[in-house]
């Protein structure tokens, strides 16, 4: 298991540099699934990681409003509540 670990994590960290998208692009969009899949755990690691990649806050809710447009209540939900709250927390944090 130990090796399917560390091959998921290369494998990730391949996924998620500069390319053709901006690695803010690669926060975005994995920000937009976690809220349609419901994932708290992933929306707060990709608000930050939106954050830490330079994503506005106009940024973050308008992928909020496109994954909510896809999602439904559900998605909409999540992102009024969760988003926005660790957007707080986490400005908060880092000025």
């Amino acid at each position: 298991m130990p090796d399917l670990a560390q091959h998921y994590n290369a494998f990730t960290e391949a996924c998620f540099k500069e390319g053709v998208l901006s690695q803010k692009d690669k926060q975005l969009i994995p920000l937009g699934i976690s809220l349609y899949s419901q994932d708290e755990y992933c929306i707060i690691y990709h608000t930050k990681g939106c954050i830490d990649q330079g994503a506005s806050e106009a940024e973050i809710l308008e992928a909020v409003g496109v994954t909510a447009a896809f999602g439904g209540g559900a998605a909409m939900s999540q992102a009024v509540t969760l988003v926005q709250e660790a957007m707080t927390q986490l400005n908060q944090q880092n000025p």
